[in-house]
């Protein structure tokens, strides 16, 4: 029997209730619960350029665990020694007690016995302990991917499940037949009942390649919950290549799908993911509409902590949410239309179908300035969900400090990002000392930069390179590149924002290199752009010398 406190869609808590097969007995009647498994930490982590370390992760599972997610997918212990850190991380959390409401964590393996066994190490620490063992069933990839038969691959999953099975360590599978909707359906039937017949409890429907449409994922969905026999839950894994995530993920609840894996913000490779928060809003405001029958739909996300954890999420990534993204753009709560105003300002249900309060959108009422203290400043870390350590309080206040003397209020986006700058630069190598610029609209730019170059425990030597440029941002890259020995790095995106507005607003800078086939996202923020556009491109440099 699993117990736990929920909210609802408008905040309101209910009773405690008892989960069985996914049918919650509550005032009111019988509700069909929703599972989310946020794979934001692996899954999203695939954004090119995204890399999150082992403090981001864990920042980001204290703030999906607070937001109620049941599965939290900390990463992929074999793709390398620092995932498997992390994802072990993230389990001695749970094991701790660290998380509110005690959500399983889960791990991602191939059907190779290494993998599962790199699983098992790195979640062992966990309190609920999931393994979520994959291999592609479609002929395009058995074929040119993997060139094994459907026979092989029907082999290896009945090894290696009954493997993960029988070492104990794991209180949860889940088998994915990857590629699902373009694989034969008959032979999808047939890798299903192999996981399931060999002790799989979770069998998931990825739709990999975002390809299927609602109708068509419906009727997988349903195929596979009629023709397979035994004990499972169905699970689905949507893209959005085609930007029906959403849609398809809520088709295949009406069809039988208890589980949605999805991430935050959408992010993910390609076109990203289902966006967890659009899920999670269409149910709470067409569920009743969704599941055939009319039966009402239930599922424990806390609404009111959706804006801020996409928030937290956009800042650590460096990816920004479009303005007009659904649910937590910019504009999804905005009216520039005279028609649609004067509709608000009657009452907000003519063109608000959404209360932005449900979502968390509120503003707090303690303003930060010069004049605030260190507890005032750690007390708003921790409220916007960030785990930061005495030394990392100290940094972070230091900055927030500098930056206060230059602009009269620090506002939460402020100090996101003064808390991702530092994140970004914990595993640095090389820190900016100083520069300067020369430039003008009749004299090429020239910059002299002076790096700071920190190697393990040491002190650092200062190391000072002038380059030119076609203008004192180019010029500034270009006198790194000399310092750090990285004229290989080829610039892909640049582009520099104000956070908030006014001619003080701090400038938060992103960049993204490409080093041979691997890009790198780096972030910078300041008053001053060029300085932000420094920092941004010197936290690029190190996420690439530090996978070297």
């Amino acid at each position: 029997m699993f117990v736990r406190l929920f909210c609802t869609a408008d905040g309101r808590k209910i009773a405690p209730y008892s989960k069985t097969e996914n049918k919650i007995d509550v005032t009111g009647g019988i509700m069909t619960y929703i599972k989310f498994c946020d794979t934001t930490l692996r899954d999203g982590e695939q954004t090119p350029g995204v890399h999150f370390g082992t403090a981001q992760k864990l920042d980001i599972t204290k703030r999906l665990s607070k937001m109620g997610v049941d599965i939290i997918e900390a990463g992929f212990p074999a793709s390398s020694v620092g995932d498997a850190a992390a994802v072990r991380a993230v389990a001695e959390a749970s094991g701790r007690g660290e998380l509110h409401g005690d959500p399983v964590i889960s791990a991602l393996s191939r059907m190779i016995r290494s993998d599962i066994d790199a699983a098992s190490e790195a979640i062992s620490p966990a309190n609920r302990r999931r393994l979520h063992i994959f291999i592609a069933t479609s002929d395009i990839h058995l074929e040119n991917k993997l060139k094994i038969t459907r026979e092989e691959a029907l082999a290896r999953i009945k090894e290696n499940v009954s493997y993960a099975k029988g070492l104990g360590v794991f209180d949860e599978i889940e088998f994915s037949a990857e590629d699902a909707t373009r694989t034969d359906p008959d032979f999808l039937i047939e890798a299903v009942r192999a996981a399931v017949s060999s002790g799989a409890g979770i069998v998931n429907i990825p739709d990999t390649v975002g390809y299927t449409t609602p109708d068509e994922f419906s009727r997988i969905v349903k195929s596979v919950r009629e023709n397979v026999a035994g004990e499972f839950e169905i699970s689905v894994h949507c893209h959005n290549d085609l930007g029906l995530a959403a849609a398809n993920s809520l088709a295949a609840i009406e069809a039988g799908a208890v589980q949605i894996e999805c991430t935050v913000n959408g992010l993910g490779e390609r076109a990203g993911n289902a966006a967890m928060e659009e899920i999670v809003m269409a149910l709470s405001v067409r569920g009743d509409v969704i599941l055939s029958g009319g039966d009402k739909i239930l599922c424990g996300i806390n609404t009111r902590e959706i804006a801020e954890t996409s928030r937290m999420v956009s800042s650590i990534s460096g990816v920004a949410v479009s303005p007009n993204k659904a649910i937590v753009g910019a504009n999804a709560f905005s009216h520039a239309s005279g028609i649609h105003q004067h509709g608000v300002m009657a009452s907000r249900s003519t063109y608000e179908i959404m209360d932005p309060g449900v979502i968390g959108l509120s503003s707090n009422s303690i303003v930060l300035g010069k004049l605030s203290g260190r507890h005032a400043f750690a007390d708003r870390a921790a409220s916007l969900g960030y785990s930061l350590d005495t030394a990392g309080i100290d940094a972070a206040f230091a900055r927030f400090k500098e930056i206060a003397d230059k602009k009269s209020v620090i506002t939460n986006d402020d100090v996101r990002a003064i808390i991702g700058e530092y994140l970004d630069g914990l595993s640095g190598m090389y820190y900016l000392n100083t520069f300067q610029i020369q430039s003008g609209n009749h004299i090429k730019a020239m910059a002299l930069v002076s790096l700071k170059i920190q190697n393990g425990d040491s002190e650092g030597e200062i190391v000072t390179e002038a380059a030119p440029g076609e203008g004192p941002i180019d010029a500034s890259f270009n006198a790194i590149n000399r310092i750090a020995g990285a004229d290989e790095a080829e610039l892909i995106s640049y582009n520099i924002t104000a956070i908030t507005e006014g001619t003080d607003a701090l400038g938060e800078a992103k960049v993204k290199i490409k080093v041979g086939e691997s890009v790198f996202t780096g972030r910078g923020v300041s008053t001053d752009v060029i300085k932000a556009s420094i920092k941004a491109y010197l936290s690029a440099i190190n996420k690439w010398k530090n996978v070297k």
